[in-house]
């Protein structure tokens, strides 16, 4: 059995020791085939990773899944209002939202900036301006300091690499399923803030289950089980009793 300390705790390096990943990952969220095809070519083309969502709940869950470096968002989504989207994202990621739709509406790009986007780009555009678009707001991003761009956050004995998706507990790397990681992934991007039961159901599950708060005591307990010292005496996963949930940041 493997300690910590042990050089053979694959993925458990302290931050100076774990290696960097090339190319800021654009989450590209269009439910439009074409639009997806030809925005990851361009995109990729240029040096830029990408991951894909058609849906505002697919959108809310890669996000938590990936940490992007910045979310394109195409507002005629099947499921919901591309602004809802941005309104949830907001309650915990700061990367840049550039918002492309086919109505170019003064109003509506007011609302949807108001609502948490960056910048608004028309339908239909020219590649070129949206790569300098985007090139603007990742160089903000990066000024903004090394602290948003971390891939790897650090609370306690608790340890996430946003980058390739490692989670360790005391030195000791453990295994979350997809629906644990993405519940953890959102507290320890918001240590020592409640984390209300509906931010964490749908930043999860997705905007239809922002009441099933029943998911939430059976993960947490998961959670709790495979990262706290006693799962029934909680260190770092807290409850706060009918409104969420809080990452006790020692």
């Amino acid at each position: 059995m493997l300690t910590q300390g042990d050089p053979g705790v694959a993925g458990c390096e302290t931050k100076e020791e774990a290696s960097t990943t090339a190319g800021p990952l654009v989450l590209v969220v269009d439910d439009e085939s074409s639009m997806q095809k030809m925005l990851r070519i361009v995109l990729n083309a240029n040096g830029l990773r990408t991951e894909e969502a058609i849906s505002g709940a697919e959108a809310l869950g890669r996000a938590a899944d990936y940490n992007p470096d910045l979310v394109l968002l195409d507002l005629g989504l099947p499921d919901c209002n591309g602004i809802d989207v941005i309104r949830q994202l907001r309650a915990w990621m700061t990367a840049p939202i550039l918002v492309i739709s086919a109505r170019g509406e003064e109003q509506h790009k007011v609302d949807v900036l108001e609502a948490g986007a960056n910048d608004y780009l028309t339908k239909p555009f020219a590649h070129g301006e949206l790569l300098a678009r985007i090139h603007v707001w990742l160089r903000q991003g990066a000024r903004a300091g090394p602290a948003r761009a971390e891939s790897i956050v650090e609370v306690g004995e608790l340890r996430i690499d946003f980058a390739r998706r490692i989670v360790c507990a005391a030195g000791r790397e453990v295994y979350l399923t997809p629906i644990e990681y993405k519940l953890f992934a959102t507290l320890m991007r918001n240590p020592g803030r409640v984390m209300t039961h509906p931010q964490l159901l749908e930043t999860t599950w997705g905007p239809r289950h922002g009441d099933d708060t029943q998911y939430l005591r059976v993960y947490m307990g998961r959670l709790r089980r495979k990262l706290e010292p006693g799962a029934t005496t909680p260190r770092y996963i807290v409850t706060e009793p009918g409104v969420g949930y809080r990452l006790r940041a020692e």
